[in-house]
């Protein structure tokens, strides 16, 4: 396995606030890296909470997708419920109330597949990849503006989601090829 054996973290020299919102903060980041070149480069920092994206399957091995709107691409997205980790929950905690409030359903089973970061080259979100078993009916009043449409999707079936013109989420995407070889 390789890792950062050798590597020195550039050293940051000034950081600075270009743009503040309700999730997101843009700094402006100073560096001067080992061989002493000199960069500036921006990252989005978000509220440091974590998120979590939860993999359900049921017991007729089928996966609970649900299709909702993104802002982002302005359409419709096929993927797994998700979303950020409330203060003082576990990612296995916000894992189960998310997969309440978006698609009904409790896990009596929740098995952490990865920890990933989304976008690390500017962004310093990280993600905890879920996977739920052994699912029963339970819904949470959520924060979305529409009921999601929950989708079933059987596992066998996973190639062809990969196809769908709607399920092109990068996150959403890893989910399902770890949770296949987890299930493996």
């Amino acid at each position: 396995m390789a890792e950062n054996k050798g590597l020195t973290l550039p050293q940051i020299t000034n950081v600075t606030e270009v743009s503040h919102s309700k999730l997101f903060t843009v700094e402006a980041m100073d560096l001067t890296f080992s061989n002493g070149v000199k960069r500036q480069y921006e990252r989005v920092k978000g509220g440091g909470r974590g998120a979590v994206l939860v993999v359900p399957v049921d017991s007729e091995n089928n996966l609970i997708l649900v299709r909702e709107y993104c802002a982002g691409t302005h359409d419709y997205q096929l993927g797994f419920p998700k979303g950020l980790i409330d203060p003082g929950e576990t990612a296995v905690q916000a894992g189960n109330r998310e997969l309440k409030e978006e698609a009904g359903f409790g896990a009596k089973q929740l098995a952490e597949l990865k920890l990933v970061s989304l976008a690390p080259s500017y962004f310093n979100a990280k993600m905890h990849i879920l996977l739920a078993q052994d699912l029963y009916p339970e819904k949470l009043e959520g924060d979305e503006p529409e009921p999601l449409e929950v989708v079933k999707w059987p596992l066998s079936d996973w190639q062809t989601l990969l196809q769908q013109t709607d399920f092109t989420e990068a996150r959403s995407v890893a989910a399902l090829l770890l949770a296949k070889q987890y299930l493996s």
